[in-house]
């Protein structure tokens, strides 16, 4: 078991941290990063632990996007059919062929 304090125990409480974010905790957490990576003046070590935070939290944000679109998408599909429906419901429902020219409609070659 590793010591308290120890390389392993603070990656898997990193971890832990980074799965308890939001998207927008995350999207901070990785912006100011960034920050810190642009800033320079790290150590090396520094450097590369942030880096790979930085490269983890980035991939929190990838799938909680992906997650949001894919929902977002079974979304559409669901009310997108079932809009669909609706409207061809109200088509057959009106009486009037679709195909038929609007009765209400100006002629078009009136006034030539």
């Amino acid at each position: 078991m590793p010591k308290p304090g120890s390389k392993k125990t603070d990656d898997s409480k990193a971890q832990a941290d980074f799965s308890k974010l939001t998207f927008e905790g995350a999207l901070t957490r990785l912006d100011e990063t960034v920050q810190a990576l642009e800033k320079g003046g790290l150590p090396l070590a520094d450097a590369t632990k942030l880096y790979e935070d930085g490269m983890k939290l980035a991939r929190i944000c990838n799938e909680t996007l992906a997650s949001a679109e894919l929902r977002i998408t079974r979304i559409q599909t669901a009310y997108g059919e079932q809009m669909r429906f609706m409207a061809d419901d109200d088509s057959d429902s009106d009486g009037l062929d679709s195909d038929a020219p609007d009765p209400d409609a100006p002629d078009p070659d009136e006034g030539k």
